[in-house]
């Protein structure tokens, strides 16, 4: 069946350093800052729809192996780490952004199971194969323009985890209300929310 969240517009300005207050939001790491440098590139989903999305998500994600795609400031990932998740892995093309989740993986003590890919999610998602059975819990959520510019690569992509994912999985989808959701596998399994101006897509993978 299906089931489920989005990523904040912060102001732009300031160095890679700076802190932009971004938290976790529950977990074992719940209230801990992580270092955004307020990037344009990057889009941290707001923390009420991040807290309304792991709602939804539910105690499956401890002991997944969580996926953030267009990873950015690496909240989502963080966030499931934080909620027992087993492993978390990041994809991130912008450099300084990927080195940035690095350094909130170490200051947050959750170095080890956490692996941060510099490169191009629609690549490495081409060439993804699960190892196991291990359930996954995807995020997916990419600038919105993608939804527009690149509609078609981006259905590929999604329609590409709802395939490989091992039962018991669940794919996470940001888009705003240009995406028309009816483009998604499966498009009936999925549990469609709105956060304007996000629109929050979640399917859990089920046997078959």
């Amino acid at each position: 069946m299906a089931r489920r969240k989005n990523r904040n517009q912060a102001a732009a300005a300031g160095s890679d350093e700076a802190v932009v207050g971004l938290r976790i939001i529950g977990g074992s790491l719940r209230g801990r800052k992580l270092q955004y440098s307020g990037d344009v590139r990057t889009r941290p989903m707001k923390d009420r729809v991040r807290e309304a999305v792991f709602n939804l998500l539910g105690p499956q994600v401890a002991g997944s192996h969580a996926i953030d795609l267009f990873a950015g400031s690496g909240a989502l990932g963080l966030e499931a780490i934080s909620r027992r998740a087993a492993r978390a892995t990041f994809i991130e093309r912008h450099l300084p952004t990927a080195n940035l989740i690095k350094r909130n993986a170490a200051a947050l003590g959750v170095v080890e199971g956490i692996d941060v890919v510099f490169g191009d999610a629609f690549r490495w998602t081409a060439g993804f194969k699960p190892d196991d059975t291990q359930p996954l819990t995807v995020f997916c959520s990419p600038p919105y323009d993608f939804y527009v510019e690149r509609r078609d690569d981006m259905v590929a992509l999604i329609g590409r985890w709802a395939e490989v994912s091992p039962a018991g999985s669940q794919i996470v989808v940001e888009a705003d209300e240009r995406f028309d959701v009816g483009l998604l596998p499966r498009a009936e399994e999925w549990d469609v929310r709105k956060y304007p101006p996000a629109v929050v897509g979640i399917m859990e993978k089920d046997e078959g």
